[in-house]
């Protein structure tokens, strides 16, 4: 009995270690160690019971990302969705800020989201390989200048919002260039090269044909330019050579 007495303050696991020891305490160790032993295995099952279920759910979910039929979750609800591209929005927008600053009448309009611009134009204009806009309102009469030649035109120059950004005209003289000699703009200078004398053309530049932008320039960085041209005359030149000194005169 003093030997018994502590068995019963041990702990379940030491009391069924000594089943064999103490003959009284045989058949309760034995019902002790029974009952734990299946109450070990019930917890074991319950375990097992809930990592296959967690398994099954992650296996049901791996299915359904992967055919696209997830289910919407409630944090996946809160994410922010990109407005739609509202043109009219935009379209009306410009033409307002055309309208602010005295556009002339067929105005190409300009509609800007970012990078990302669409030209609106009517279908009197054409659209070249390059990406040159161009609208021809008088085709003039003569020959197209050549590479080497110079031409004397007028011209007035505008952004995309329709504001006026240089203007020969308010100079009070034209302008005078060699064609060929990359004195002008890339898109100006093929606008003007198919022109004739007396000809009045609208070119619409987009920025891969525009100048370097910065301070120096009037030009804004991934902005499209118009410009209105008046081709006056074309001159034939040729190099004059006196001495040490070398020019380039055109009549």
């Amino acid at each position: 009995m003093i030997l018994s007495t502590p068995l019963l303050f041990e702990p379940s696991f030491l009391s069924c270690s000594r089943v064999g020891t103490f003959s009284t305490q045989r058949k309760k160790n034995a019902f002790c160690c029974l009952n734990h032993s299946l109450k070990d295995n019930g917890v074991r099952n319950r375990f097992v019971s809930h990592q296959e279920k967690n398994l099954s759910r992650r296996f049901l979910l791996f299915i359904l990302v992967s055919s696209g039929l997830s289910p919407t979750l409630s944090s996946s609800g809160k994410t922010k969705s990109k407005n739609p591209y509202d043109e009219k929005r935009l379209l009306e927008q410009n033409k307002r800020r055309q309208k602010e600053n005295n556009a002339p009448e067929d105005f190409p309009n300009f509609i800007r989201e970012g990078f990302e611009v669409k030209v609106v134009t009517s279908e009197d204009y054409i659209k070249s390989d390059s990406g040159l806009i161009y609208r021809d309102y008088e085709v003039g009469k003569g020959d197209c200048p050549k590479a080497g030649q110079q031409v004397t035109f007028h011209y007035i120059g505008y952004n995309e919002s329709g504001r006026r950004i240089d203007s020969t005209y308010l100079q009070g003289s034209p302008a005078r260039i060699r064609l060929g000699t990359n004195a002008v703009v890339p898109g100006f200078e093929e606008g003007i090269q198919d022109m004739r004398p007396g000809g009045k053309r609208r070119i619409i530049i987009p920025p891969e044909l525009g100048p370097p932008v910065g301070p120096s320039t009037f030009f804004s960085s991934k902005q499209f330019e118009v410009f209105d041209i008046e081709l006056l005359s074309i001159q034939n030149c040729q190099r004059r050579t006196i001495a040490f000194y070398s020019d380039v005169v055109c009549n």
